[in-house]
């Protein structure tokens, strides 16, 4: 189990020392990492987040592909992470095991579900670390804690020995505390070894999505756009987008999906569209959480903590119903996302609505936080297009973040990008 010097990030701690064959030199060599405790690691047990799934499964008879990748490229993994149960929270808090600390802001969530894996890079524990993101698991856990996460294009990395949440959203995503790691893990994860720097054709600020944030829009921006404008001057042309409108006009199967209660009760700024498309994904999540988890859960009765026992019971009690149009919006929305940022465009979003919320706060305090949040999270979520987080400092003594999305298959290009920009933000 974790101790306190090491922010309760770890579940357990071990040392795998890496494989590269003789062949190639490592591309990793001398970097740590950490492994979130959903990979399986030959001879162990994946834990899942939850003591009964621990207790009722067997030790994994073969290591996922991503973290054998990561050891033959030569790293040496120092330890398994806490996660949130079962995958299902974005907070971080897991009743069981311990909520990992937060090292940039001791009293607030350090985001889930990914949350030791966070935790391990942001306190120097470990160089990178390796999570997975269905719904925000990697995105919001970066922005939380001040790092860069990365979010693939969906299936860009292979998730065999992945224990899954919801296959049409699962993917590996990576942390690094400096652009030029996240492109290295990269490189290895994507199995693309050179990745060259292509200059975007615009970018891309979607505009409303700003007024989800409770941090101010120019703090976020400003520092973005002038390091665009120093790197690639006019060759990269600045716009603006109401991503809202564009999405209601572009995807139409979304209106079977805005006359939800989510939508039309929301009292704080929303964006309906935005709020249809998270109703539509949380919608498929929860009905393939069902079919992954649905019978273990009902044979086995597991305990889970607050929160999460109530949205389990939900997803294990829904019907099929609209499950058909959830899969024709992503289908729309890839489509009507492409053709916005063509071959070399980027999204500007904000990653959260804001800083990370206070630890053990109230379920119904934060719901219109959480729905805000998906709402940002649903864009990349639902197309399948690759995200960064990018970290940008201290608003009030909390870390902020602002993240680029580039279209489906365009992770190289993402990761050459980011690198290009963080060292002029």
């Amino acid at each position: 189990m974790a101790t306190d010097n090491d922010f309760g990030a770890f579940i357990e701690k071990l040392t795998i020392s890496p494989t590269p064959p003789a062949s190639f030199p490592p591309s990793l060599q001398g970097l740590t990492f950490a492994i979130k405790d959903i990979f399986d690691v030959e001879g162990r047990v994946t834990g899942f987040g939850n003591p009964d799934w621990l207790r009722t499964h067997p030790a994994a008879t073969s290591t996922a592909p991503a973290v054998s990748s990561l050891l033959e490229a030569g790293a040496t993994a120092l330890g398994i992470t806490i996660m949130d149960e079962m995958a299902y929270s974005i907070n971080g808090e897991n009743a069981h095991y311990g909520t990992p600390r937060n090292p940039i802001a001791f009293d607030r969530v350090p985001g889930g579900s990914s949350s030791g894996s966070a935790v391990a890079v942001a306190a120097r524990l470990v160089d990178f670390s390796i999570g997975t993101d269905t719904g925000g698991s990697v995105r919001v856990p970066a922005s939380y804690c001040g790092i860069f996460g990365f979010r693939p294009s969906h299936n860009a990395v292979f998730t065999a020995g992945v224990t899954p949440m919801a296959q049409s959203f699962d993917t590996v995503g990576w942390f690094a505390r400096d652009t030029a790691t996240l492109k290295r893990v990269g490189c290895v994860l994507l199995e693309q070894p050179h990745l060259n720097c292509i200059e975007p054709d615009q970018l891309i600020i979607a505009d409303d999505c700003f007024k989800l944030s409770s941090v101010p829009r120019d703090m976020l921006v400003q520092p973005l756009v002038g390091s665009v404008e120093k790197s690639f001057g006019d060759n990269t042309a600045v716009n603006k987008v109401n991503l809202g409108d564009y999405i209601e006009k572009n995807v139409p199967s979304l209106k079977h999906f805005m006359t939800s209660d989510n939508v039309t009760t929301q009292q704080d700024f929303c964006i309906p569209s935005l709020m249809a498309l998270s109703s539509s994904m949380r919608l498929l999540q929860r009905y393939e959480f069902k079919i992954n988890h649905g019978a273990w859960v009902s044979s086995v009765k597991p305990e889970f903590g607050p929160g999460i026992s109530a949205r389990i019971e939900e997803a294990i009690n829904m019907s099929d119903e609209k499950i058909d149009l959830c899969r024709s919006v992503k289908s729309e929305l890839k489509s009507a996302l492409s053709t916005l940022l063509g071959e070399k465009g980027v999204l500007v979003i904000p990653t959260v609505p804001g800083p990370p919320p206070h630890l053990q706060a109230d379920v119904a305090s934060l719901e219109s936080f959480r729905s805000r949040a998906f709402s940002l999270l649903s864009i990349a979520g639902v197309s399948g297009f690759c995200q960064v987080s990018i970290p940008l400092g201290l608003h009030e003594d909390l870390p902020v973040s602002i993240s680029l999305v580039a279209k489906y298959g365009s992770d190289g290009f993402l990761l050459s990008l980011v690198d290009s920009l963080a060292r002029l933000i």
